[in-house]
């Protein structure tokens, strides 16, 4: 997906386009080709639920091919029972751990002898951490959240990349998380995996930017899915905490999928699902510390004494 590049002058002055001493204003506008997903092979990690559950049925409303990969079986097979028997030639399944290279490995052969080919990756797959402070987090709780947030989109990364290079046109997507862009107490470590995804995709934007590979980093806001139980995380709610969960309610699932799916079509380097994440990215680049201190008045309650 090569860039091109196109510059459109507005200027103020006479009809038939001579300037005055007015302002001109100059805009550059970078315009990319488009992968739409139709007709296109897709892998998608942690399919079995939530957004991945409904990446899934996004991307197969609209025509493409599935490969769906996800640590739990009977989560995959639930996917698969909410699939329409037509479409399920499009979709096949894999139970993986995505940390584990060497099966992460086996994966390519597997997916194209299912679906002859594979255009695209999205790493959805993901687990937060318990609700303490760094100083009350055990290594191996680390350990796992590195691994699976950062290492494990790694590994698919540099196993379906040289796949990619192959085809005409190709997108990879990594799903981060607006705590991977300003600091959440009691979540350090899971913002420090997703930071770290952050900026490896936008390096992989930048080396890829001459291919015809689009890549592009996704950042949820609140969507409502099982994260917390799925991660093995216990919340232990106060009654105000109660409270401003039934007040602030959270994108859903299947919204958060269109959008991501729109923005991968549109091959936008940056999505921001949900109005929570886009003004939390322009509060935080307008001044980062009151958008930290905004951020741990409302979620001081989950992280306790």
């Amino acid at each position: 997906m090569k860039c091109i590049l196109t510059t459109v002058v507005f200027a103020q002055g006479h009809p038939d386009g001579n300037h005055s001493d007015s302002d001109s204003l100059i805009v550059v506008l970078q315009q990319r080709n488009k992968m739409k997903v139709q007709g296109k092979t897709i892998v998608v990690t942690g399919a079995g639920n939530g957004m991945g559950r409904e990446m899934v049925f996004e991307l197969m409303k609209r025509g493409a091919s599935v490969a769906a990969v996800d640590l739990n079986e009977q989560f995959l097979l639930e996917t698969r029972q909410h699939i329409p028997e037509s479409n399920r030639a499009r979709f096949s399944y894999y139970v993986i751990d995505i940390t584990d290279l060497h099966a992460v490995e086996s994966l390519p052969a597997l997916v194209i002898s299912a679906h002859g080919q594979v255009d695209g990756l999205i790493n959805n797959a993901g687990i937060i951490q318990p609700f303490v402070r760094v100083n009350d987090l055990d290594y191996a709780t680390i350990d796992k959240v590195m691994k699976v947030n950062f290492f494990g989109s790694l590994y698919m990364i540099k196993t379906f990349l040289p796949y990619l290079l192959n085809r005409p046109e190709a997108h990879i997507a990594n799903v981060s998380s607006m705590g991977g862009f300003l600091p959440v107490p009691g979540q350090s470590v899971y913002g420090a995996s997703k930071a770290a995804l952050k900026l490896m995709t936008e390096g992989l934007q930048s080396e890829l930017a001459a291919s015809q590979i689009g890549v592009s980093i996704i950042f949820p806001g609140a969507v409502g899915t099982n994260i917390s139980s799925n991660s093995g995380v216990t919340l232990h709610l106060s009654k105000e905490a109660e409270a401003m969960a039934k007040k602030y309610k959270p994108l859903s699932a299947k919204k958060a999928a269109e959008l991501m799916v729109d923005g991968i079509e549109k091959n936008r380097e940056r999505i921001f699902v949900g109005k929570d994440s886009r003004f939390m990215n322009i509060l935080y680049r307008l001044s980062p510390g009151y958008a930290s201190r905004l951020i741990t008045r409302n979620m001081k309650h989950l992280l306790g004494a």
